[in-house]
């Protein structure tokens, strides 16, 4: 049965390990996209380049977020769990400001795009 236990630890382990990184890749990658899309729009000189760019940015912290919240399963001891929360709380902020962010410039741009 300790097999048995081990085995599957060990599995869970990996899943969440690998489930993790592709978390973390697919919000590079989408932060990496936000940021030459934005660049476009810039040299464009689009309104809406500062929109486009928190939008981006919050989706892909929400990547990262989600990768940070499946690492909390594999957490062995109080100060690695006290680092992760740490980092978890920096992100959610992060995540609200950019929120807010994104309400107030749809706002700003509600006028403009009346006329």
């Amino acid at each position: 049965m300790e097999y048995v236990y081990q085995n599957a630890e060990s599995l869970l382990r990996y899943i969440v390990e690998f489930s993790t990184l592709l978390l973390e890749f697919f919000g590079i990658c989408i932060l990496v996209y936000t940021g030459v899309k934005s660049f476009i729009l810039w040299i464009k000189k689009d309104d809406s380049i500062r929109l486009a760019l928190a939008q981006g940015i919050a989706l892909a912290l929400e990547f990262k977020l989600g990768g940070e919240v499946l690492r909390t399963v594999v957490v062995r001891d109080w100060a690695e769990l006290g680092i992760l929360g740490a980092i978890i709380a920096l992100r959610a902020t992060l995540t609200f400001l950019i929120h807010w962010e994104i309400k107030n410039e749809e706002k700003a741009l509600e006028p403009k795009s009346d006329n």
